[in-house]
């Protein structure tokens, strides 16, 4: 499970974000209650949470990165145009 989430869209990252949040606040709902049959998997919801926090930052940083790239690759080619 570790690794299933490297090959997923950026909006699919955020999607499965959003659906694991739900599913980590219901499951704590129901563990105030006392109807969890496995209390460890607060602790696995909890994890692949900040798995996809992680993977999602890092495609933010990654469009970052290149919008600066590219900024800094026109500027360079506009400086090296000759002007007269």
């Amino acid at each position: 499970m570790k690794n299933s989430f490297k090959n997923l869209s950026f909006p699919e990252l955020k999607a499965k974000r959003e659906d694991l949040a739900r599913k980590y606040m219901d499951f704590r709902f129901q563990l105030v209650i006392g109807h969890v049959d496995n209390p460890l998997q607060k602790r696995v919801l909890r994890r692949q949470i900040a798995r996809l926090n992680t993977l999602i930052r890092q495609h933010e940083l990654t469009k970052q990165r290149e919008a600066i790239v590219a900024k800094l690759q026109e500027e360079q080619a506009g400086k090296a145009l000759p002007t007269k």
